[in-house]
């Protein structure tokens, strides 16, 4: 991570910033206006991670993508022109993410983030990863957990979402709390005058700590366990879209992740609508081989969930960018309680789940 000086907030931006100064504080500000961040993967859900992060102020955004604009991605892509097919998505992206806030310093960088060294992402704050393979997560997961820079990885599968991320091991945040006024010695009003009340009209802050686990050991949780299997019925599908495993609501999310991860991985590419009756067929697949190593059965997770898992879907895009935009404004500022680790939405239901995985 590189040295940062101590961010002056000028009178200008303290008046485009100013509704935010007044919810977090002025250092909440001042610790996100000195903060660069790396953004690789501008598809519909990296155009809503970069709005966000561009109106709240951060120092600079780096946009990374090497594909190109496409018809399909520009259902729930809002950066790049329509008039952009062809071009590259992240050069294509810039004129208008900058636009949102001129203040902040957006760039545009057109290389494949596989083929990136490690040095590159030594110079951002925090980095996050949408649309990447999960051997690219893990490995500037563990790169980045060496420096001290904050990791984020998320992604959207039709009416499926996720979010993860890593924030060191002693990750130090304050959070907002009603004071608690101490009872006075000379009160006359018995036993109840002397317990400590919660005044609901002042607000105290409170330091606080959490500690995260990487990416590798977050994924390396062993569903065979006896352990394990007790929490299966707890926990959501989207994990497993990201090992390629299910049950209960939120186990259902987290299977579907797992697999859907195990797709891109093998394939290179996520499930295409124009070859729907191929991919379906390789998405039983998947699920039938891990369901089996899990020595689970097929009935826990039918074939219903594969027809949603096609493209971006623009309404799912918008949550869960609102929600991986947010968790690294939260983390930048170090302001407010972190998601830990993962966050899975279906969308559904419109349901959300945050759950940890990991050692304790």
């Amino acid at each position: 991570m590189i040295e940062k000086e101590d961010p002056v907030i000028s009178e200008e931006e303290a008046a485009q910033y100013d509704r935010q100064i007044r919810l977090w504080g002025l250092d909440a500000q001042k610790r996100l206006r000195g903060s660069r961040v790396l953004l690789a993967g501008l598809g519909g859900l990296g155009a809503e991670v970069a709005k966000n992060l561009i109106l709240a102020g951060v120092k600079g955004l780096t946009l990374l993508d090497h594909e190109q604009v496409s018809e399909d991605s520009c259902r729930a892509q809002f950066l790049a022109p329509v008039t952009a097919q062809g071009q590259n998505r992240a050069k294509a992206s810039l004129e208008r993410a900058q636009n949102l806030n001129p203040m902040v310093e957006v760039h545009a960088d057109s290389d494949s983030v596989e083929e990136k060294p490690d040095d590159f992402f030594l110079q951002f704050d925090a980095v996050c990863l949408t649309g990447c393979s999960r051997d690219l997560m893990v490995r500037v997961d563990q790169l980045c957990s060496q420096h001290n820079i904050k990791v984020f990885c998320g992604d959207v599968y039709g009416y499926y979402g996720y979010m993860f991320c890593n924030l060191g091991k002693e990750h130090n945040y304050v959070e907002e709390k009603p004071k608690v006024v101490k009872p006075s010695k000379d009160s006359d009003d018995g036993p109840e005058g002397k317990k400590a009340k919660v005044d609901p009209t002042e607000t105290t802050m409170v330091k606080k700590m959490a500690s995260f686990c990487s990416l590798k050991e977050a994924l390396e949780v062993d569903w065979t366990s006896e352990k394990a299997r007790a929490g299966l019925k707890r926990t959501p599908v989207d994990y497993f879209l990201l090992q390629g495993t299910c049950h209960s609501e939120s186990l259902y999310l987290v299977v579907v992740g797992i697999l859907l991860l195990k797709f891109r991985t093998d394939k290179r590419r996520d499930p295409d609508p124009q070859s729907f009756a191929g991919d379906c067929q390789l998405l039983r697949q998947i699920r039938d081989d891990v369901l089996e190593g899990l020595t689970l059965s097929r009935d826990l997770l039918n074939d219903d969930f594969i027809s949603y898992c096609f493209s971006e879907m623009s309404p799912v895009c918008a949550v869960m960018g609102g929600v991986l935009g947010q968790e690294v404004v939260k983390a930048l500022s170090q302001r407010d309680a972190p998601h830990r680790n993962f966050f899975f939405f279906d969308g559904r239901k419109g349901n959300g789940v945050i759950d940890y995985f990991g050692p304790n």
